[in-house]
This record gives structure tokens, C-alpha cells and sequence, in this order.
């Protein structure tokens, strides 16, 4: 055994190789999880769940007493023999519960810590949530908020030419890094953000579903080409995120460290969840517009029918245009009631 300073040596060779082993270790948990260093100030600057009412239960239970001007709304329709169809009222539960789910505490908090999360927050935000609530949409339940003066100029924005570009300009100004992460530093920016998806989401369902008349321009086939606008402007965003190779929302290295998922890794199932979104809501889309197609077709050909069995003159745009704007039976009735008229 060595003594003296052979001993010495010996320690002081080993201390020295304990030091290189540490800093070794050091740089490959730099290299595989980020700076730890780094990570901490990233994990103090996410807002917590609980720190206030906007990322608590606040939001979820506003939402819901949504539901309350509903339900009173739909109840004096129903008096005055207009109702509301009951799977619309189903559509705007369904919207205001996703949409309250999507704003809880627990979604939020995870949504604070993992993009993966936070993209799937937004996408039930201003995709699904927004898609139901305006299902749950007629004319008349509308009519008393479109007469107020403020509020019906702003059913311009339910007009193809004014929703879609103000929903991809607010989609991607919105997914820029300084303002995404900045809706995650404050509350009141986060709120805004939430708010907005929302509501250009909303307009943008409107163009497309919503009950307010349409330009007689938009067709079927310009719904279709709608339809593929909208999905592309998500795509190329996920597509960005993928192939970028750059981590463009570092905020998350803490977060992504503490559930042991890779910042890249991170980025890239959050655009792999809103192409999977987009490519199922399109496929729905699709379906949607070729039975749409179908059972207009079949109304305006009923139409013409009873118009020339009643012996009366009938313009087949004219059939259209009442089946286009979902006055196609209405047409119908008058149709029957004069050919009943004349022969008597």
C-alpha cells in the first residue's frame, strides 16, 4: 500500500479524476436535458395554476352562466312557436363544457409546463369549442344582439372575405415566440390570448355554419375552397414547428425536463396533435359539405316538381337560391298552397 507522498499523489490524482468525472457528468445532462441553470429561471417565470383568477376556477364558472341567456332565450322562442332544434341546444352545452374543461386549473397548469398541452388547449379552444357554440346558433336566438347597434356592425366579420383573414392573421401573430411566451408570463395577456382564439375562432365557423345570410357567392364550391384554406393555414404552421429545427418556445425546457420529454420532442408532438385535429375536423368537413350537396340538390328537385305539377312557372336559380338559404320549404308550402288555389 502507498504511503507518504506516493500516497498523497494517489489522492490528489484521484480527486483530480473525480472532478473531471463530475464536470463530465455535468455536460452530458446539459447536452441531454438543457442547462439545468438555465431551466431554473424558466420554471420561476411560469405562472402558476392557483396564483390567480384567471388561471383558476373563475374562467370555467363564467363560461358556464353563459348557459343562462341561452336557456332564456331558447324558452321564449319556443313560446313564440320558433324553438330552438334540440341538437343545437345539445351543441352549445357541449361548447360551453369544453370550453369551461379547456380553462380549468388543471389543463392550464399542464398547458404552462408542456407545449404538447398548451396546443391542445388552444386547438379545443378555438377550434372545438368554437365549432359547437356556433352550432348552437339560429336567425331569431341572434336577432336581439344583431339589433344593438354596436354589436350587429360586427357581423362583418361573419362574411368569408373578413373571417378568414382575420382568423389567420390572429392564429399566427399569436404563435409568434415573444407573444406565446408572453401569454405565459402574464396573466392578463394569457386571458387575451384565450379570448381571441376564441372569438376569431367563432368568426370563422360563422363564415361557414354559422346562420347569418351568406354572399351569393359562396357556393358549395367556395365552401369547399373555405374549408382548404383554413386547414392549410394550420398546416403550414405544424409544419414549421417539425422541420424548423429550432425550438422556438424555450420557455418549456423546464417544464419539458420535468416530464422528461425533450424541448424538440416537445415541439414536435404539439404539431403532430394539430394535424391530427385539423386532418379529423376536415374529414368531417368533407362529409359535412357532400351531404349538404346531396339533400340540396334533392329539395330543389322536390321544388321543381310540385312547381310544375301545380302548373306554375318556377326559375330553377330562384329554387336554389330558397334551398341555399334554408327557406327551401317554405317555398315548398307557398308552392302547394297556390297550386291548391287554382285548382279549385
Amino acid at each position: 500500500m502507498p504511503s507518504g507522498p506516493q500516497a498523497r499523489g494517489s489522492a490528489a490524482r484521484g480527486a483530480s479524476n473525480a472532478s473531471a468525472l463530475s464536470r463530465g457528468g455535468h455536460w452530458w445532462l446539459w447536452r441531454s436535458c438543457g442547462t439545468i441553470v438555465d431551466a431554473v429561471p424558466s420554471l420561476i417565470s411560469l405562472p402558476l395554476a392557483g396564483a390567480g383568477p384567471i388561471n383558476g376556477i373563475v374562467p370555467s364558472v363564467v363560461v358556464l352562466l353563459f348557459w343562462l341567456p341561452y336557456r332564456a332565450r331558447v324558452q321564449t322562442l319556443s313560446h313564440e312557436r320558433r324553438a330552438v332544434p334540440g341538437w343545437r341546444q345539445a351543441c352549445y352545452a357541449a361548447g360551453l363544457l369544453t370550453l369551461a374543461i379547456a380553462l380549468s386549473a388543471p389543463v392550464d397548469s399542464l398547458a404552462d409546463q408542456l407545449l404538447v398541452a398548451h396546443m391542445a388547449e388552444h386547438l379545443v379552444i378555438g377550434d372545438i369549442s368554437a365549432l359547437l357554440i356556433v352550432l348552437g346558433f339560429t336567425g331569431p336566438l341572434l336577432a336581439p344582439l344583431l339589433r344593438r347597434r354596436y354589436v350587429g356592425k360586427l357581423r362583418v366579420f361573419a362574411h368569408p372575405l373578413v373571417a378568414f383573414p382575420a382568423w389567420a392573421i390572429n392564429f399566427y401573430v399569436w404563435h409568434l415566440p415573444v407573444l406565446y411566451q408572453a401569454a405565459l408570463r402574464h396573466d392578463l395577456i394569457h386571458g387575451l390570448q384565450h379570448a381571441c382564439f376564441l372569438t376569431f375562432g367563432m368568426a370563422m365557423w360563422m363564415a361557414l355554419l354559422g346562420p347569418l345570410p351568406k354572399p351569393a357567392w359562396f357556393g358549395n364550391a367556395a365552401r369547399l375552397a373555405y374549408i382548404i384554406a383554413v386547414r392549410l393555414a394550420g398546416t403550414i404552421l405544424a409544419n414549421v414547428m417539425i422541420f424548423s429545427g429550432t425550438v422556438l418556445y424555450p420557455i418549456y425546457r423546464a417544464g419539458d425536463a420535468h416530464w422528461h420529454i425533450s424541448p424538440m420532442g416537445d415541439q414536435i408532438a404539439a404539431a403532430g396533435v394539430m394535424m391530427v385535429e385539423e386532418s379529423l375536423l376536415t374529414i368531417g368537413l368533407f362529409c359535412w359539405l357532400f351531404l349538404k350537396v346531396a339533400r340540396e340538390a334533392e329539395e330543389r328537385q322536390t321544388i321543381l316538381d310540385a312547381a310544375a305539377a301545380s302548373g306554375l312557372e318556377l326559375d330553377e336559380q330562384r329554387a336554389a337560391r330558397a334551398v341555399a338559404a334554408g327557406r327551401g320549404d317554405e317555398l315548398l308550402e307557398r308552392i302547394r298552397a297556390r297550386g291548391a288555389t287554382t285548382v279549385s
